[in-house]
């Protein structure tokens, strides 16, 4: 009960998108080095489909988001930190307090496509790709991270047809926001993968952060982040062999054997259990 208190927790605050009190910073307006190209093809203009969802009137903090990361994570040791999007904030941040790496104990990071193709280039997933250069530094930075590769979405936890109609005979606001705030992406996911339903790759990372034991096979590996590739910018090279510190690779991966800390990267999710806890979310 207490797993899906937590969880239903999380539901209110992304349904509701804050309350009135909730503090809302402002970040980096564009990737490091590269112009910022959204996503709208696949979450729509607005990213939630399209729907005239309206804003709540919220006062913007005078606290730039990197201050705000700096601030929480130095006065709150052990912090749990997940990231859905870009990791350019969090890569301002430890360029300008590296000590933060000693304040985290996990950071879940959902992005990459560590065993397979991507979902913007073939090569590569849209959190990595946007932000390549940001990627590579926290991932080199020692952190903690533990990565959710975008395809622990996919297959058998897709929500498809038969959830979809789970979910809206439980007739509540969060249940019909979930589906109509992903319809965009449901045509997206269609046209790109062939299958049917919704694929939520940051519910997935959400749920991993709350419950680790949902994620059934991790292993860990260096992970390097390519960002100048023609053909594999943003891709993320996993030392699964754990052969980067072979002679031949030893020169090319130096800086993130340097750093000494390997990723966990997740494999497997069980999918039932995941199922059953976004559900109960939306009830």
């Amino acid at each position: 009960m207490l797993q899906q208190n937590r969880v239903r927790r999380n539901a209110l605050f992304v349904v509701e998108l804050c309350d009135a009190h909730t503090p809302v910073f402002l970040g980096a307006p564009k990737p490091l080095e590269r112009e910022l190209q959204m996503a709208d093809w696949f979450h729509g203009r607005d990213g939630l489909g399209d729907h005239g969802y309206r804003p709540q009137n919220r006062s913007v903090e005078s606290e730039h988001a990197v201050d705000a990361i700096i601030r929480t994570v130095m006065a709150t040791p052990g912090i749990e930190i997940v990231t859905l999007g870009p990791l350019t904030n969090l890569a301002l941040a430890l360029a300008r307090a590296p000590k933060l790496v000693d304040r985290v104990s996990r950071c879940v990071v959902m992005g990459g496509a560590p065993c397979c193709e991507g979902n913007v280039t073939p090569a590569a997933e849209y959190n990595i790709w946007v932000d390549p250069d940001a990627a590579r530094r926290v991932f080199r930075s020692g952190l903690p991270i533990e990565l959710v590769g975008w395809q622990l979405c996919r297959g058998p936890a897709i929500i498809g047809p038969a959830d979809i109609r789970a979910i809206e005979e439980f007739g509540t606001r969060f249940g019909e926001f979930a589906i109509r705030a992903n319809s965009t992406a449901m045509e997206a996911v269609h046209r790109q993968t062939g299958e049917i339903g919704i694929s939520l790759p940051d519910p997935v990372a959400m749920g991993i952060l709350l419950d680790s034991s949902l994620c059934l096979n991790a292993t860990s590996h260096y992970v390097e982040i390519e960002t100048e590739g023609e053909l594999t910018r943003g891709m993320t090279v996993v030392d699964r062999l754990n052969v980067a510190s072979d002679p031949r690779n030893r020169e090319t991966w130096s800086d993130a054997l340097q750093s000494g800390v390997q990723a966990s990267v997740c494999w497997t999710l069980d999918v039932p259990r995941w199922k059953t806890l976004l559900l109960e979310s939306l009830r």
